[in-house]
């Protein structure tokens, strides 16, 4: 009888005992209910940590990449009328770690079309420099940008494309009030382009607002013969900023100042990790609230088998291996439901858009408009920390869930269980 005092911890004795209490007989049915929401919560809470975050990651990635891809790390301005930017630029090319530096010309235009109008930034850039912008050069849809400086055109985004309804070889209007100084002041200047090639990014935000035209020709257009509005730096890592920021001043020259793309987008992407943070938090409570019901649980599984404890007691079973039976009872509901909410967290993130545009097809309605999240696809990045730590997370508290019941199953005296048996 006293053969299971001498077992060793975690011995098949104790995971016979504790896994047959997890098969709830019918009169126990209630505490067998609780289990189960236990189960379902940790594993919907684990799932939907994994998703969230990992969408969240995705999303600020995919416009960190699009934003830093069409705009320069460093943005580098002249105190000054910018008429030696060939110079300057080819001075900060020589320092290690710049991949180039782009001169740019900027203005607000009108752009319209006989049947309707909207606003647009206009970006003059010459040919080699358009194309070394990945965001642009691999992503044509139509037309083509070889020859682009040759003669006056415009690349446009695709939706611009179809809220002005052209196509490549149609021609459209823009007009500034940047021009001509007369004796009445400066009159508004206005002239027609041909639209050689339509890209799309998948950021509606610039795909519906900005336009590209041949340096030279911007130029003239904003009265700017000589000169150019910024130079645009591109860094080998976008991290090395703060490194790379003064050797860009140093090797620019005395006139120059630069601002990057953290002060230019710090609002922006501090407002996504602080969101970030709080849905963490938020969705954290759903695996705390699981772990609250373990304990509720096991506490009502204890009482209700107090009398098979204290035959277990009587028949010389330790306090440790009643607490060690009691303790595998309750992190099984915890470590399973983890385990099943990872698989369907990485599940739902490899197939995240799919299931978006079938639930949208489902309901008839758009789960993610363009217009309002700025990306044309649902983007999902799962982060391997990340990921790890929310399946730690709720790991450790539902082991931690099972420690009171399981000393308080371990206390019970088997001479009071039975007094009354």
């Amino acid at each position: 009888m006293n053969a299971t005092s001498g077992t060793r911890a975690f011995a098949p004795f104790e995971w016979m005992v504790a896994l047959r209490y997890l098969r709830a007989r019918r009169r126990e049915g209630f505490i067998s209910v609780i289990a189960g929401f236990s189960f379902i919560g940790i594993t919907l809470g684990v799932m939907t940590l994994i998703i969230v975050m990992a969408v969240m990651n995705g999303f600020r990635q995919e416009l960190f990449d699009k934003m830093l891809g069409l705009n320069g790390h460093v943005v580098v301005h002249s105190l000054g009328a910018f008429t030696d930017y060939d110079d300057v630029a080819g001075r900060i090319r020589d320092v290690d770690g710049v991949k180039y530096a782009l001169p740019l010309v900027e203005g607000q235009v009108l752009i319209s079309t006989p049947h309707t109008s909207s606003g647009a930034l206009v970006r003059g850039l010459r040919e080699q420099d358009l194309k070394s912008l990945k965001a642009i050069s691999s992503n044509i849809r139509f037309g083509t940008l070889d020859g682009f400086d040759d003669e006056p055109g415009l690349a446009i985004g695709t939706r611009m494309a179809n809220d002005l309804n052209v196509r490549v070889g149609d021609e459209v209007s823009i007009l500034t009030p940047r021009g001509a100084s007369t004796a009445l002041g400066t009159a508004p200047r206005t002239k027609r382009y041909p639209v050689v090639a339509i890209f799309e990014i998948g950021m509606s935000e610039y795909d519906a607002s900005i336009l590209f035209m041949p340096l030279e020709e911007a130029q003239r257009y904003f009265n700017q013969p000589d000169s150019v509005t910024v130079l645009e730096v591109v860094l080998d890592s976008p991290d090395e900023v703060a490194v790379l920021a003064p050797k860009i001043i140093t090797a620019g020259g005395p006139t120059i100042y630069v601002t990057d793309w953290r002060q230019r987008n710090a609002t922006f992407f501090t407002a996504l990790q602080v969101e970030r943070n709080v849905m963490f938090l938020i969705l954290a409570l759903i695996v705390l609230v699981a772990a609250l019901n373990i304990i509720s649980g096991l506490i009502m599984l204890v009482k209700d088998k107090s009398r098979d404890i204290a035959i277990l007691r009587t028949m010389g079973t330790t306090r440790a291996a009643v607490m060690r039976i009691f303790f595998i009872t309750g992190a099984s509901i915890g470590i399973v439901g983890t385990i099943a909410g990872f698989a369907l967290g990485v599940l739902v993130c490899l197939n995240i858009d799919r299931i978006r545009a079938f639930v949208g097809w489902l309901t008839d309605t758009e789960l993610f408009p363009a217009e309002l999240y700025y990306l044309s696809q649902l983007p999902a990045d799962m982060d391997t920390g990340e990921t790890a730590s929310v399946v730690i997370m709720a790991l450790l508290l539902s082991v931690l869930a099972t420690v009171y019941p399981s000393w308080r199953a371990s206390r019970l005296d088997p001479v009071e269980a039975l007094r009354y048996e």
